[in-house]
């Protein structure tokens, strides 16, 4: 199936005291380029979702799409972005995957066992889990329900993604969590000191 991946690098940051969250480093690297490495070879083209100045994120070459719903409503609105983008650029994917762009660990199955499950389970859209945890910003989605999605954000004002996703047929992936969470995400100083550490335990 035709997919589009688009990465939701839109974070402020602010307990890292500011700026883009997945241009910090790891291992001499960016956040965003460990997510570039994972998920792009998944994917059938990539985006990024960000707002403000797009002339930052230049260096990777690929198309940035800003939200299209006023008053930065959070990573809903940016799978929104994408949905649009992919129906007015590529009508061929009818998909696009969401991850995070401070999850510098990924799986590289990710977009094959969505797709899996959405069909063993005839589901319309998919989330990530691990650890017992449910990671709804890493999904799966339907270019299809743009529409709908577009009334919940600006008619009814809906901000949380597991309260979209109860409205469909859902399949929930599960990941491993050993030797290292690929949701791990980084919000903290603290957090990027623990990811330079994982790195070591995980390959490629």
């Amino acid at each position: 199936m035709a997919t589009l991946g688009v990465v939701l690098a839109g974070g402020l940051a602010r307990r890292m005291g500011g700026g883009d969250k997945p241009m910090r480093e790891i291992g001499g690297r960016t956040i965003l380029n460990h997510v570039l490495e994972r998920f792009a070879p998944q994917c059938d083209g990539l985006v990024l979702n960000a707002n403000g100045d797009p002339a930052r994120f230049a260096a990777f070459g690929l198309p940035v799409v800003a939200d299209t719903v006023a008053d930065n409503p959070g990573p809903l609105a940016g799978v929104l972005a994408a949905l649009d983008w992919a129906a007015e650029n590529r009508p061929q994917a009818r998909w696009v995957v969401s991850v995070a762009g401070d999850c510098p660990f990924l799986p590289r199955d990710l977009v094959s066992r969505f797709h899996d499950a959405r069909l063993r389970e005839d589901a319309q859209l998919a989330v990530a889990s691990s650890g017992g945890r449910s990671h709804p910003v890493i999904g799966l989605w339907n270019v299809g329900l743009r529409g709908d999605l577009r009334h919940a954000l600006v008619e009814e004002d809906l901000r949380k993604i597991d309260r979209w996703t109860a409205r469909y047929r859902l399949a929930t992936v599960s990941w491993p969590t050993e030797p290292v969470d690929p949701f791990f995400n980084a919000n903290t100083v603290e957090d990027l000191s623990e990811a330079e550490e994982l790195a070591k335990l995980v390959s490629g």
